[in-house]
């Protein structure tokens, strides 16, 4: 008689999302059962009992939830309970044909959603329980026969219900699906600095190599490092030296195109993938950062100086693999920081010898 699937949250934000479920499954539950009751000699304490569970119950059960320590556990209590009074209210119809297939088949629904098939196990008992109580109260009457009344009454909840079931399942699997995306971006994604990190980085740098071999397309890939990053540590402590990384992250990303691959390398290197262009339009792009960085402004650390050596390397179609490309980046960052720091220099063309060796 209630749809209560449990959502991945606790306390009272869960409780809320169980309520609304519950109370519009009890809303119309109450028809079907009151259809049925109305037809028959029903002792006016039935009568309250059902009012209560119908219209109080789902109220009680959102205070009870939202106090709860464990909100997803007492909502499998409650379930069950539901299921205790559904059958409870099975056999005080006298096993009414259609209004128990309804019940029947809406609290199988509503157990299986909150624990699967080893929960519609314990709801199936619960509602055997139920039943014993109503007989053990009432007496046993088997009165199978459905009016047409009875039938109509039967639709709100053949309608409304599935219908409460199915959006609660919707908006399970659209945030499940947050989630998954949320934990996909973490996983490639540096925590500091919002670039990629390392593992991802490389699997885009394998694809982007393997595209420009199969379709003789350009790019380049520069590898950044930050100079004396060690002396930063060392004399502004970790602290400024995490936010002086996190400010160059962000602007390496507002420096590059949106098709560009930023990732973090390793502590205090840059590594970026810059599909479809030379290399003289990669050293125009990262030499506006370098300037950019070179007069970088830290919060806390006024007085600290920071300053960029970047190596490009344009990809080569004689080139091997994607870790000959890297390697021509990194020897052209080698030869700027040779020549002084705070440049840019860019790989030299492959030779012959250096085609031969893979």
């Amino acid at each position: 008689m209630t749809s209560s699937v449990p959502l991945p949250r606790a306390g009272a934000s869960f409780a809320r999302r169980a309520f609304y479920p519950r109370a519009i499954g009890l809303a119309t539950g109450f028809l079907c059962v009151a259809a049925v009751l109305r037809e028959a000699q029903t002792p006016i304490w039935v009568w309250a009992l059902l009012f209560a569970f119908c219209f109080v119950w789902p109220m009680a059960a959102l205070g009870l939830s939202g106090r709860a320590r464990s909100a997803a556990l007492s909502e499998r209590r409650f379930v069950l309970f539901d299921s205790l009074m559904g059958g409870f209210w099975i056999a005080t119809m006298a096993f009414n044909t259609l209004p128990s297939a309804v019940l029947l088949s809406m609290l199988a629904m509503n157990n299986i959603a909150t624990g699967g098939a080893r929960f519609l196990l314990q709801g199936l008992l619960a509602q055997a329980v139920g039943g014993v109580l109503s007989v053990l109260l009432l007496g046993f009457g088997f009165s199978p026969h459905t009016s047409q009344v009875q039938m109509y009454a039967c639709l709100p909840m053949l309608i409304l219900h599935p219908a409460v079931i199915g959006m609660v399942l919707y908006r399970l699997a659209y945030q499940l699906g947050e989630n998954k995306r949320a934990l996909r971006s973490m996983s490639r994604t540096d925590s500091l600095t919002g670039l990629f990190n390392r593992g991802y980085w490389n699997e885009l740098l394998q694809l982007e190599f393997s595209h420009c071999k199969a379709t003789g397309g350009i790019a380049s890939l520069a590898l950044i490092d930050l100079d004396h990053f060690k002396q930063v540590n060392d004399r502004h402590g970790h602290v400024i030296g995490d936010e002086l990384l996190r400010q160059v992250g962000y602007r390496i990303r507002r420096s590059l195109r949106t098709q560009d691959m930023p990732g973090r390398y390793g502590g205090d290197e840059f590594c970026v993938v810059l599909p479809g262009a030379r290399a003289k339009d990669a050293w125009e792009a990262l030499e506006r950062l370098r300037e950019e960085i070179a007069g970088l402004d830290v919060p806390l650390a006024p007085k600290l100086s920071a300053s960029l050596s970047i190596g490009i390397a344009e990809v080569d179609p004689r080139m091997e693999d994607a870790v000959a490309w890297l390697h021509a980046a990194d020897q052209a960052l080698y030869e700027a920081k040779r020549l002084g720091r705070n440049r840019i220099a860019l790989a030299k063309p492959l030779r012959a010898e250096d085609v031969a060796v893979s």
